[in-house]
């Protein structure tokens, strides 16, 4: 079993920056990749960006350049940075971890992002 907890979401201002948290825990060494992944009211669930075990990312192609998904290995910790915020990135973030076959995802965290 992997345990996600993000943190880092909030209400910020059109233009501003935050840094999404997501921590694993538990069964770790399973995790071949984790992501964030995004929920706005109303529509489905999005992929935002992903990243491997050896480092490679992927993002949505919309969102290339404004938000940067890193990691810190020995603290089992992915981040995501987002910068120039826009009130249509207002969503439910979710960080998922994925690994021999089963995926695991975390409670959520709220970003407001307001005009």
């Amino acid at each position: 079993q992997v345990q996600l907890m993000e943190s880092g979401g909030g209400l910020v201002q059109a233009g501003g920056s935050l840094r999404l948290s997501c921590a694993a825990s538990g069964s770790v060494l399973f995790i071949s990749v984790m992501g964030w992944y995004r929920q706005a009211p109303g529509k489905q669930r999005e992929l935002v960006a992903t990243i491997t075990r050896s480092g490679s990312t992927n993002y949505a192609d919309a969102l290339k350049g404004r938000f940067t998904i890193s990691r810190d290995s020995a603290k089992n910790t992915v981040y995501l940075q987002m910068n120039s915020l826009k009130p249509e990135d207002t969503a439910v973030f979710y960080c998922k971890a994925s690994g021999m076959s089963r995926d695991y995802w975390g409670q959520g965290t709220q970003v407001t992002v307001s005009s």
